[in-house]
Formats: structure tokens, C-alpha cells, sequence
């Protein structure tokens, strides 16, 4: 029988694998998130799908909501102070920390005539994950973790600590699903920083919009959960060694000149979203 992970993820077609540490170009905050749409906008021209790692120097990934607390300025000088830059995403959901030891990763595909519902691509990159670490002892389970910051549906959770948030986002026929996954390093300081800006921001106001009361202890690594050392690297490799299980072929990816053509069309665009927050880091 033809495994359920396999089955969910589409593979009649060579998959492309990008990871940002080759990418040509420098890299600030905003640069995953232009190279998101560029790779949509690459899976729908070639019809392949893209397998794309990142990993990022200590940040903070903000969701649009999240300009909306009444005390953003000073909310966000928790994270100078924390030595922490910040940038505005364009997908959805709250403020998520990102650095050396949390690994982002993003599956993407052309939508077709048929678009993926919200959960069947969430199901994707949960099918991903939890085939990767079937032989570690311990089940992820996806279930929210409302404690926890930026709390989902599709949480990915081990013995009911959060390792992992999902997001999404489409554009011009593709779709990508994104996941950070805390992988190292630690989780109780990233919650702890993510909390002191709620508090901060919110200054005990009620607002229209719902923010976590973020509990660190709601979360973990996958290190700390599976109690063992583990890296970037190593979790690198075997998720790509999970999809090469289900995929004619995965091919490492060309940065072509339509594709850095479309990498700097997007971050425009993302310069552009985050001008406000460039204002609140000369302050």
C-alpha cells in the first residue's frame, strides 16, 4: 500500500530544492519572503514543485495584525533591546521567532484547476514532518496550542508542546506552506521574548483582535522533546532524504534570471510593507 504521506503529496513530477544559503544575493529580513512569491511564481512557469530551506539570524516574524496593538512602538523595543531585528510577513498569523536554531521550510506548489483547501495544505507539510521523525519514538500530533504564540489549527506538537507553527500563502496559481521549526536552542527565551511584547503592546487595553497569552513552557524543540543533539544539517538532510522516498527526482535548484528578476520585484514589495516598521528602528 502506497503510504498516506506519499499519497497526500503530489509526486508525478521531479521536485526543485532550494536553500537560501546558496541564494545570490545578500540576505536581510524581508528576503525569505520575496523569494516565497518568487518561487510560486517559478513552481507555476516550470510546473514543478519547490522544496525551499531558510534559516535567519535572530528575528522576529510579525504578522500584519500584530501592527495593530495599541502600544506597537513600544512593544517592538523589546526587540532591540533583545538584540532581535523584526519584519512584517506576507502571510497570515502572529509574531513567531526565528533564528539559527529554528529551521523554515517551505513547500510549494502549482494549484492547477483545483485549488488546496486551507487544511489539505496543512496536511501537506504535517505528512512531511511526521514521516521524517516516525522512527524517533514519539508522535506529532497537529492540534492547537493556544498558549502558545502564533496558535493554529495545525500546530505540530510532541506529548502536547508545540515544535512547529504552519502558514500559508497564494498567489498567480501556487500556493506555498510554510513552517518554522524549532529544531535547537532556546524555546523558553523565544516564548518569553514573544510574550514580553503582547504585555507590552497591550498595556492590559481590550482591542478588537485576540492575541496569545503566551505560555513558554507550551513549547519545545524537536532536540529537547526527542532528548538528543540534533542541527539544522541533520534535519536538512532527512527531510530531503523522507521526499526523495515519493518523488521521481529531486533536482537542486538554479537561481535563472526571471527567477532573481521576480526575487527583487517581490522585495519592493515587501520594503514597501514594512516602511512603517523602518520608521519605529530610527526612533
Amino acid at each position: 500500500m502506497t503510504p498516506l504521506n506519499a499519497r497526500i503529496l503530489p509526486n508525478e513530477v521531479p521536485y526543485i530544492l532550494f536553500d537560501s544559503e546558496s541564494a545570490p544575493f545578500d540576505q536581510t529580513p524581508a528576503s525569505p519572503f520575496a523569494l516565497t512569491d518568487a518561487f510560486i511564481e517559478y513552481a507555476v512557469r516550470l510546473q514543478q514543485p519547490v522544496l525551499h530551506f531558510w534559516s535567519t539570524e535572530p528575528l522576529v516574524i510579525l504578522g500584519m495584525m500584530d501592527t495593530k496593538l495599541p502600544f506597537l512602538t513600544e512593544a517592538l523595543s523589546i526587540f532591540i533591546q533583545s538584540d532581535y531585528d523584526y519584519v512584517v510577513r506576507n502571510s497570515g498569523g502572529l509574531a513567531v521567532v526565528s533564528d539559527p536554531g529554528v529551521l523554515n521550510i517551505s513547500l510549494i506548489f502549482r494549484e492547477g484547476d483545483r485549488r488546496l483547501t486551507i487544511n489539505e495544505g496543512y496536511e501537506r507539510m504535517h505528512a512531511l514532518i511526521q514521516e521524517t521523525f516516525k522512527d524517533y519514538g514519539k508522535t506529532i500530533d497537529a492540534i492547537e496550542i493556544p498558549d502558545s504564540y502564533c496558535p493554529g489549527d495545525y500546530d505540530l506538537s510532541i506529548d502536547g508542546r508545540k515544535i512547529a507553527g504552519i502558514s500559508q500563502r497564494r498567489i498567480k496559481g501556487g500556493i506555498a506552506i510554510m513552517i518554522y521549526l524549532s529544531v535547537t536552542g532556546n524555546q523558553k527565551a523565544r516564548g518569553e521574548l514573544i510574550r514580553s511584547f503582547y504585555q507590552k503592546g497591550l498595556a492590559d487595553i481590550e482591542t478588537k483582535w485576540h492575541f496569545p497569552d503566551v505560555r513558554p513552557a507550551s513549547m519545545t524543540t524537536l532536540e529537547e522533546a526527542y532528548g538528543m543533539p540534533l542541527t539544522l544539517v541533520q534535519v536538512k538532510q532527512s527531510l530531503t532524504m523522507t521526499l526523495q522516498k515519493w518523488v521521481p527526482q529531486l533536482q537542486l535548484g538554479e537561481y535563472d534570471q526571471l527567477l532573481e528578476q521576480q526575487y527583487f520585484e517581490g522585495m519592493e514589495k515587501m520594503n514597501k510593507r514594512n516602511e512603517k516598521l523602518g520608521e519605529y528602528k530610527q526612533k
